[in-house]
């Protein structure tokens, strides 16, 4: 990228005095590296809205914020076809610190000093984050898997609540999330989900994971049923999941229902 170019920024943080901080230093160093802050943003979700409308070269990003953290807007970045680089600007430990160093453009502790800002803005082109191992870090600083999930539809990144998903499947080299109000095909594997969110979500098939909370009630197939061991009944929607006989007892079992 020519010198002359400026880059275009997006800070993401959710304390309005550390924006203004960062607005400041991009001052100090306009005249070795310009760059144009294309947005401001508070969270993850706010960052994502802005970057569906327009498109950054670097974000500079806290890591603790509301709504959705720093870890987890880079994770879905990571899976973009043309991602920005992520150069995170916290007060994190130093664990945190020896990880992203080896997946984020860079790691600037704060307060961020100007000189540091200008020389992890000079590795532009950079290494992208891995999503997968972003996501692997989130869960280990936030002690719980990602608040969201991406879906790739007709170009567009859409983010699915982990919240509202009844169920995930299964199917052909996807995965489909369900929730109420429709189904998202995702680039996950069940295997991953469901070490992810072993709280939330119950195997029930090798095919099927199941939000706990969604769960109705069970019901014996019928003896000739080639499908399934038994059913698993879900809330707000008609249709039924299968439930293997390796996992029979367990599932039952986990919601404190009788084998």
């Amino acid at each position: 990228m020519p010198s002359q170019t400026p880059l275009k920024i997006l800070l993401v943080d959710d304390e309005p005095l550390a924006r203004e901080r960062l607005r400041a230093l991009l001052g100090d160093i306009a005249g070795q590296c310009p760059g144009e802050i294309v947005g401001e943003a508070a969270n993850g979700l706010q960052a994502l809205e802005q970057l569906e409308k327009q498109a950054v070269d670097v974000v500079l990003c806290d890591i603790r914020m509301p709504g959705m953290d720093g870890i987890e807007l880079a994770s879905h970045l990571g899976r973009l076809a043309a991602p920005p680089a992520v150069i995170f600007t916290t007060a994190y430990d130093n664990y945190a610190v020896q990880a992203f160093d080896l997946n984020a453009l860079d790691y600037l502790m704060k307060p961020v000093r100007a000189q540091r800002l200008l020389t992890a803005l000079q590795k532009l082109p950079g290494v992208r984050p891995d999503p997968s191992v972003l996501a692997g870090i989130g869960q280990a600083v936030r002690g719980g898997g990602r608040t969201h999930l991406s879906c790739h539809e007709r170009g567009r990144l859409l983010l699915v609540p982990v919240e509202e998903v009844l169920y995930f499947r299964a199917d052909l080299k996807y995965v489909a999330a369900r929730t109420v109000e429709r189904e998202y095909l995702l680039d996950e594997s069940l295997t991953h989900l469901e070490n992810e969110f072993p709280e939330q979500f119950l195997r029930l098939h090798r095919a099927v994971l199941v939000a706990r909370r969604a769960i109705a009630g069970f019901e014996k197939a019928a003896g000739d049923d080639a499908e399934a061991y038994g059913w698993a009944l879900v809330r707000g929607v008609s249709e039924k999941l299968p439930v293997s006989r390796r996992q029979w007892v367990a599932a039952r079992g986990g919601l404190g229902n009788p084998a």
